[in-house]
């Protein structure tokens, strides 16, 4: 796949909600005409209530805002923000029914897990997190580790045109009076970076971002460093993984540590062996919940986004991501991956892997075997 980079982009990496909140915050009190906010959580905590709050002030000064949300995502967690929103007149939407998770209906597992936000064709933000505390984790560990990216220039365009299109879109599908559509956006150049928007949809771009990650990796050369929350990729992905050490490269995973989803957690670990025997170096995170998806090859190509590396985000969800083509932007983002892997994370020793005892095997072979079953029923599987 051939992705087309535009230019003269000003691109800031911001690690954490400490970063991201704020940033978007400011960028809601300068609005003066438009924002367009999507989110797969939008989450009734301090954190929700502040960005509500500037929302709400933008709606003040007679800016027309619109709030897209997921009902599974958000079930439960939006319901007094929303009746806040609702009254300061904002467009409010819900995408999907508010599903069960033990729903295996395919077409109702296609949820919005995108997080992107545009103010008024002026300033966008691309990344994996939600409207939601970085504090509210299990047990209150420290911070939750993630990503996004603050854009002004041309790329926005494309930011833009992907929130209109699904707004749109869901405003039809709920009988709802739908915003008047933007004029052709002509941003200025204000940066030097190149950059593309890839999405992941059940129509054009079915396998948009895992077919960028897949041309990437197969031309590294030196590096290819991948950080993500919930890995478990297909076939292919692993065969590109492992090819890429097999030629050389150095492929570096950085993944959960701690438990957040059981099932998950141990059936990703049956992947371990036959990529550590690849010469794949595999790191935990431990220091906190990771929620991270992004990568960075040859100290060139970058991506952040909200698409992790499973059968969810690769088959089955909505998904935005940025991709990168520039020096700078990269290296920051692997001095912060590497330091993160050093100050956060435990190396899994091959040899020490393959000396598991057998309780262990049983477990993960068994989490492994309930993840493909589970697949299975909602159409995932064959060579992916």
């Amino acid at each position: 796949m051939t992705l087309e980079f535009l230019g003269g982009n000003k691109l800031q990496l911001l690690t954490n909600g400490s970063a991201y909140f704020p940033a978007l915050e400011r960028a809601f009190d300068a609005a003066r005409s438009e924002i367009y906010l999507e989110t797969y959580i939008f989450n009734d905590d301090d954190t929700g209530r502040r960005i509500a709050a500037a929302l709400v002030r933008a709606a003040g000064r007679g800016v027309n805002v619109h709030v897209l949300v997921d009902g599974f995502g958000s079930k439960g967690l939006f319901e007094q923000t929303r009746r806040l929103l609702f009254a300061a007149n904002i467009e409010v939407l819900i995408f999907g029914p508010k599903t069960s998770p033990l729903t295996l209906r395919r077409k109702r597992l296609r949820r919005l897990h995108r997080k992107l936000a545009v103010v008024d064709a002026r300033v966008a933000f691309v990344g994996g997190i939600n409207i939601i505390d970085d504090m509210y984790t299990p047990r209150h560990t420290p911070p939750r580790y993630d990503y996004a990216v603050r854009i002004e220039g041309p790329l926005i365009a494309s930011v833009l045109e992907q929130t209109e299109r699904l707004w749109h879109r869901v405003a039809w599908a709920s009988l709802r009076r739908s915003a008047q559509r933007h004029a052709p956006v002509t941003a200025g150049a204000p940066g030097h970076q190149r950059a593309a928007l890839v999405v992941r949809d059940n129509l054009r771009h079915r396998s948009d971002i895992e077919d960028a990650y897949l041309d990437a990796i197969a031309g590294a050369r030196k590096e290819v460093i991948i950080a993500n929350a919930y890995f478990f990729p297909g076939a292919r992905f692993r065969h590109a993984l492992r090819t890429a050490a097999g030629r050389g490269v150095r492929v570096a995973l950085l993944l959960q540590g701690r438990v957040e989803y059981v099932l998950l957690h141990y059936a990703t670990r049956a992947l371990y062996g036959s990529l550590l025997d690849s010469g794949v170096e595999i790191y935990e995170y431990h220091k906190s919940f990771l929620h991270a998806k992004v990568a960075v090859i040859d100290q060139r190509w970058a991506t952040v986004g909200s698409s992790n590396i499973d059968p969810f985000s690769l088959m089955l969800a909505r998904e935005a991501n940025i991709v990168v083509d520039d020096a700078h932007f990269s290296r920051e983002l692997r001095r912060s991956l590497n330091d993160h892997m050093q100050n956060g994370a435990k190396v899994v020793a091959k040899s020490m892997w393959h000396r598991q005892p057998l309780w262990r095997r049983v477990l993960i072979w068994s989490a492994y075997g309930c993840a493909r079953l589970l697949m299975g029923l909602i159409g995932y599987g064959g060579k992916r």
